[in-house]
């Protein structure tokens, strides 16, 4: 079992925390006895603080609310429920409809960064992650730096090595981060309408943004979740198939939790003849299609592509579009709408589009599932840190190829100018080195070794309307370079390769500008809210 760095509290925290919490010294616990909107607004912070989430609550929520009423509740013990009616609706007769109606807030800490990725595949969950982009790294965990110690390693003669290597790394890290800010502040002068506060948060923004690829995929985040019972059911299953041996270990402590909250939603997880038989379905899936693989492309190498390749689309999906726009207000059959679209002149599809779309005063403004109809898959080359943010998008297909230095790594240019480059290339080298020293006994947990810049491979598959949605989003000024660039590239195909104009056009609030303090009309925006509230 892995060592999770437990917290201590007083006696009067720990009287406040087990009434809400349903334990105190695990990484996994679920949220109860709280209103949602505290839950929620709970979330939302923990994305941007290194804090725990019960220290969280006890530092700047606690205080907001009024406690006395459940000082007689006690979560930490497993509540008994009235369970007759969802054993014999939910168990005895599958009706899994009733799995959906009951939801939960999990709270996943101290998880590696290939954990996170297994916690978030599910496309009907909800999930907040502790960003690279807003907490530096360079503070410690129970006197360790933040990175998953798989028991496994630490137990072999290559234990001592990994942790070694994993300390330089965050040591460099360390090292370079105020080095980079004072290089950020010397190129970017504060201008003098914006306060400190402002400035300095677009200065950290900006070094934490360079260096964060010198963090390896073990460095440890916070993940909270919220889904129903049949999300949780089927992340279980998953995780339990897994050949991670972190995500197996998490599965049961996230399984005594949740019992804890909703049993019966999750009565057949453990089952040897229900969940058991289904994960043990996935995990032979899985084996049997590496061995396939291994055997079809054992002598072939990667050929060369362009970082971002539009593989599939549809050549007449404006058709297609057009005609699923018309469709609901008609009387027609969908084919006879499709047939009349093909007749249409230029200015009769674009006014038909204007009008679905209408006046999009904001990113936010969403033309509907007509955009649903067509879409486009695209094989993407990145640094493991850019995937890492794409990915939580649910409303798409995504599939991803194990993290290897095989693909090298990217080098922000601001570590160029900086005068990081020789530290950035000497934590790349020892990263690649360990991970070569892992992969042929440790296959699973190798990735563990490789740092967030070098590249890994994955295909995006997403109809039009999700397409709108992400390309706009992640090209807003305050994203991050790396999957900005990724972003911007795909919407430039949809619009050349592919020949789709009219779609590109819809998604009017990509952005393809560049930006040197990405964060700082974000910060200005936020400071004026604070103000104005």
């Amino acid at each position: 079992m892995a060592h999770y760095v437990a917290e201590t509290w007083t006696a009067e925290e720990a009287d406040v925390l087990r009434r809400y919490f349903t334990n105190l010294d695990e990484p996994v616990f679920a949220l109860v006895n709280l209103p949602e909107v505290v839950k929620g607004a709970l979330f939302a912070r923990y994305s941007r603080t290194h804090k725990s989430l019960r220290r969280l609550f006890l530092d700047e929520f606690v205080g907001e609310l009024d406690t006395t009423g459940d000082s007689s509740i006690d979560a930490t013990i497993g509540l008994k429920r009235a369970e007759e009616l969802y054993q014999r609706v939910f168990f005895e007769y599958g009706d899994d409809s009733v799995a959906q109606l009951g939801g939960v807030h999990l709270a996943c800490e101290q998880s590696s960064n290939l954990l996170t990725k297994v916690l978030e595949w599910g496309r009907l969950m909800a999930y907040l992650e502790q960003s690279t982009r807003y907490i530096p790294y360079d503070n410690r965990l129970g006197g360790r730096y933040r990175f998953y110690r798989d028991p496994e390693i630490l137990g072999s003669a290559l234990g001592t090595r990994y942790v070694g290597d994993l300390d330089r790394l965050f040591d460099i890290y360390a090292e370079s981060l105020p080095l980079m800010q004072d290089w950020v502040r010397t190129r970017y002068p504060k201008d003098p309408s914006d306060s400190d506060f402002v400035y300095r948060q677009s200065i950290k923004a900006k070094a934490l943004d360079a260096l964060r690829g010198i963090l390896p995929a073990a460095s440890l985040s916070n993940v909270g979740i919220y889904g129903t019972g049949q999300g949780y059911e089927a992340l279980l299953l998953r995780m339990r198939a897994n050949p991670l041996p972190e995500a197996r270990a998490y599965a049961e402590m996230m399984l005594t939790e949740l019992r804890k909250v909703i049993p019966s939603f999750l009565a057949r997880v453990d089952r040897p003849d229900r969940g058991g038989a289904w994960s043990d379905y996935l995990e032979g899936t899985r084996n049997a299609m590496e061995e396939v693989a291994g055997k079809l492309f054992a002598a072939d190498d990667p050929e060369p592509r362009m970082p971002v390749t539009l593989v599939d689309f549809d050549p007449d999906a404006e058709d297609k579009l057009l005609a699923a726009m018309l469709y609901p207000y008609t009387d027609l059959p969908e084919d006879q709408v499709l047939a009349r679209v093909r007749t249409m002149s230029a200015d009769e599809r674009a006014n038909v589009a204007n009008a679905y779309v209408g006046e999009r005063a904001n990113r936010r403004h969403k033309p509907g599932r007509a955009l649903e109809r067509a879409g486009y898959r695209f094989d993407v080359l990145s640094d493991y840190g850019a995937f890492r943010d794409l990915q939580r998008h649910r409303m798409l297909t995504i599939e991803w190829q194990p993290l290897s230095p095989n693909h090298g790594y990217s080098v922000p240019p601001a570590v160029e100018e900086a005068g990081l480059a020789d530290r950035y290339h000497d934590a790349m080298e020892r990263s690649a080195a360990l991970y070569d020293a892992l992969i042929g006994r440790f296959p699973a947990q190798a990735p563990y070794a490789v740092s967030l810049a070098y590249r890994v491979r994955y295909v995006i598959q997403l109809n039009v309307r999700e397409a709108m949605h992400m390309l706009e989003l992640r090209t807003t000024p305050q994203g991050h370079p790396d999957y900005r660039e990724v972003c911007q590239e795909m919407h430039r195909l949809i619009a050349t390769q592919a020949g789709h104009p009219l779609v590109a056009d819809m998604m009017r609030f990509v952005d393809h500008g560049t930006y040197d303090l990405e964060r700082l009309d974000a910060e200005r925006r936020a400071e004026q809210r604070r103000l104005s509230s």
